[in-house]
């Protein structure tokens, strides 16, 4: 798969590693990680960036793209978990993030695309999630209009808006930052994936494939921490989505940028497609990885539902992201536990990664160059509210039965008790004590161990992206067992 910005986004070039010691480490290309390098640049620190796929390969470069500060129903979920001082702190978080982000468009030269955005209630029972979102937002300073008609082919029941919101092309983005980061003097290494990140006198050595680098600050900008300093993986609830890009009559294609609210939830916005055409781009079905049976069905459903409203689409691509939600609905930015004070990360954006993204930013950067941002602080200070401990124990306590199952589904299955996979298909067998990954994909019948190299959770195979997910904590990886993302760092190896 790949998505609509990667398909016709610009070629982003990769340093070769140099293992000369740096200011600054970045571990992770996409958005967090290319402005923190830029920022830091800028202070005169030397920045090398460590990309163990290629630049945008996850989240970023598989998002929507949308820069808005109309979230879905974001303001009064974090309303009712973490109060009224937690929504003025991430309002004012988000505005920063995104007034940073419009402000390099216009040095850049690229006019910002200014939509309307709006949330929209499909049906009659999700009014009330509209307003309180409405009264939250507010808290926020932020007034939301009110409004019966979005200007969508289907019947809503009304529909949040503001205006003057925009959306990116986010490889565009991180092609600019790229460049300026070299002009900077910095350095961006892709293929390269970091092992471990280990205290040394004045610094940090940072472990990776292509070998050591020492430095004296390390920012880990990879999604979920893959260091597991702080049970960042326990904090945190992996969530996993789809999008794709259609061609349809461009007179039919919505204007504005839309979310659901409610279930099953879409997202909508325009887009420029491969040859210069609008294209309408659809988003949802969203699922935690590993905890999905028909992940192709998922898929086919936000197809199905394209056609209801827009006839005869034409689908030029699909694509997949996967974001991390804290148990607060608070980002997370700042200095890992455990870390001595030289190592920095930042999770958390529930989807919302293009303004928190860069408001993640902003805050390491800050911290290490000595800075300090009140609303940081604030979001910060709200990360251990009791309701949001209550949660994270109830999520870990699905965690715990998620593996047990998995496990005994496993022994269930024995090699010799099933068929050999069909194209496109995987199944999880016990071959002796182990459970065992069978897939075949492009016609090559693949065998890997189907137990995550994170903390052993049981595999389960997703058929629409031919990876094999983790329903623990969101690691993947590929039919051939290479790690593609989440907290695991060693891929799974072969058996047999």
């Amino acid at each position: 798969m790949a998505s609509l910005w990667q398909l016709t986004g610009p070629e982003i070039a990769s340093d070769t590693f140099s293992s000369e010691r740096c200011d600054a480490t970045v571990v992770g290309a996409g958005l967090t990680g290319l402005v923190t390098a830029v920022l830091l640049a800028r202070s005169g620190a030397r920045v090398t960036v460590l990309e163990a796929r290629s630049t945008g390969a996850l989240t970023t470069g598989n998002t929507t793209g949308k820069l808005s500060l109309l979230q879905g129903t974001t303001f009064a979920g974090i309303r009712s978990h973490s109060g009224d001082d937690a929504v003025r702190a991430y309002g004012q978080a988000n505005r920063e993030g995104q007034a940073w982000m419009l402000r390099q468009l216009e040095s850049w030269g690229i006019d910002p695309d200014r939509r309307t955005a709006f949330t929209y209630a499909a049906t009659a029972q999700d009014t009330e999630a509209l307003e309180a979102e409405r009264d939250a937002s507010a808290i926020a300073g932020i007034d939301l209009g009110l409004t019966a008609e979005p200007g969508l082919p289907f019947e809503t029941y009304g529909a949040l808006e503001l205006e003057q919101q925009a959306q990116l092309h986010p490889m565009l983005v991180l092609a600019r930052l790229a460049d300026e980061l070299r002009d900077r003097g910095g350095r961006l290494v892709e293929g390269c994936r970091v092992r471990g990140v280990e205290q040394v006198d004045g610094g940090v050595r940072v472990v990776s494939d292509a070998g050591a680098l020492e430095s004296d600050v390390c920012v880990l900008a990879t999604g979920t921490p893959i260091l597991d300093r702080g049970m960042f993986f326990a904090r945190l609830r992996p969530m996993r989505s789809f999008a794709a890009a259609y061609r349809v009559d461009p007179h039919a294609i919505p204007q504005g940028m839309y979310v659901s609210v409610g279930a099953p939830s879409r997202s909508l916005r325009v887009a420029v497609g491969p040859e210069g055409e609008d294209a309408l781009v659809v988003g949802g079905e969203g699922f935690v990885p590993g905890r999905e049976d028909d992940t192709e069905r998922r898929l086919g459903e936000l197809d199905a539902w394209t056609g209801r409203f827009f006839p005869e689409p034409e689908r030029i691509a699909a694509w997949a992201a996967q974001d991390y939600r804290t148990h607060s609905r608070l980002p997370f930015a700042g200095e890992m536990p455990g870390g001595g004070g030289r190592i920095y990360t930042a999770t958390g954006y529930g989807k919302w990664g293009m303004t928190n993204g860069v408001a993640a930013a902003l805050t390491i950067a800050a911290d290490v160059l000595g800075g300090h941002l009140g609303w940081a602080d604030e979001l910060r200070n709200h990360s251990t509210r009791l309701s949001a401990v209550q949660d994270a124990i109830g999520e870990n306590a699905n965690v715990a039965a998620r593996l047990v199952a998995g496990w005994t589904t496993a022994e269930l299955r024995t090699l010799d008790s099933v068929d050999l996979p069909a194209e496109g298909d995987g199944v999880v067998v016990r071959d002796g004590v182990a459970p065992v990954g069978l897939s075949r994909v492009d016609g090559e019948l693949r065998r890997v161990p189907a137990v995550c190299t994170h903390l052993g959770g049981v595999l389960r195979w997703n058929r629409a992206e031919c990876s094999w997910d983790c329903p623990l904590h969101g690691s993947r990886f590929s039919a051939s067992g290479a790690r593609l993302e989440g907290p695991a760092v060693e891929d799974l190896g072969h058996d047999g």
